[in-house]
């Protein structure tokens, strides 16, 4: 299978929800395509990722376990629902987010008999300290100091037909993540051995033209050759060039590193990726209360994915189910208004 295979076909293929053989097979695989096709070059590569592979995967179950509850959501439940008047402002809000989603209207259309598709409803989510008034018996109190929440930036990337297919899209999304990860430190280590042979290249070539009596035409006009000193120097940036190039490794040994970093990443998922679930009990102005509290607030449950990429990434996110008529009409281009700026 090529890598665009497992693009088309990643979802139908990958459960995170059961420890098969043929999924860890399956996920091995992928690993390897993903990271560099040649690591199946190195003796018992599969049998080696296989533990590193299980590992991930019994991870990603216990991730998706811990998914939140899908909820609907519509423009129609926002009066009704604290949690959607916590995450929109306002219902009109709920279709601007889901018409932005190329990913759902692409689903629709692909799909003309369904009429409701999941998704992951991902938000980013600030906590700030704020002084506010709040009652005590029947005393308003002012300047109480208290944490005021907010969700912004919403996206709706993540879709399917059922909820059984969007929690195996996910799981895919985060051993995608994983991958990616160990991919980006082995590119770095591919970027220091670039530099570092590219650098011997330039140090190789300047000690050759100092020992044949002084750099380019300096040498053929006749100038004064370049001083000992300067040939020494060099040549030792070249033996530390070399020594900082052996420590890298010949190419086989470059294939074992590259494994064994992705090993490792597999092997602690969770220092990469944590999601928690999050219940607040949030006022109408989205201020977090006690039990104790007797001023009006409701429940709010979602979960919080926290990604320790480069930058780090912390958003809100829920599962929720759409109407097909909650998504709007797509907008078309007035060629009439166009022209006047032509």
């Amino acid at each position: 299978m090529g890598i665009l295979d497992w693009f088309k076909n990643r979802a139908g293929q990958f459960d995170p929800d059961r420890l098969s053989d043929e999924t860890v097979r399956w996920a091995v695989d992928q690993a390897i395509t993903l990271t560099n096709p040649r690591l199946k070059l190195l003796s018992n590569c599969h049998k080696r990722l296989t533990a590193s592979v299980e590992t991930t995967v019994e991870f990603l179950g216990a991730q998706v376990q811990a998914l939140p509850a899908v909820r609907p959501v519509s423009s129609a439940l926002w009066s009704s629902d604290p949690a959607l008047r916590a995450f929109f402002v306002a219902p009109s809000d709920i279709p601007a987010v889901l018409g932005r989603s190329e990913s759902l209207r692409t689903l629709f259309d692909r799909f003309p008999e369904i009429n409701e598709a999941y998704l992951v409803l991902g938000m980013a989510f600030n906590e700030q300290r704020v002084f506010g008034m709040a009652m005590h018996g029947d005393m308003v109190q002012r300047d109480v100091a208290q944490t005021s929440v907010s969700f912004s930036d919403h996206r709706a990337r993540l879709c399917d037909r059922d909820q059984a297919l969007l929690r195996r899209v996910v799981g895919v999304e985060v051993f995608e993540y994983l991958v990616a990860h160990a991919l980006s430190e082995i590119g770095a280590e591919r970027v220091e051995r670039l530099e570092l042979q590219g650098t011997r290249s330039l140090i190789r070539a300047r000690l050759r033209l100092l020992q044949q009596h002084g750099p380019g035409l300096g040498s053929m006009l006749g100038d004064a050759p370049a001083p000992r000193s300067e040939q020494a120097r060099l040549q030792v940036e070249l033996l530390e060039n070399e020594r900082q190039l052996e420590t890298l490794g010949g190419s086989e040994s470059v294939l074992e590193a590259e494994l064994e970093c992705l090993k490792s990443v597999l092997d602690h998922p969770q220092r990469y990726l944590h999601i928690e679930p999050r219940r607040l009990r949030l006022s109408p102005m989205n201020v977090m209360l006690d039990e104790t509290s007797t001023d009006p607030a409701a429940d709010v449950d979602f979960a919080v994915a926290e990604l320790s990429g480069s930058p780090p990434m912390r958003r809100a996110f829920v599962l929720a189910r759409v109407a097909r008529t909650e998504l709007p009409s797509p907008q078309k281009i007035n060629f009439d208004d166009v022209t006047r700026y032509l």
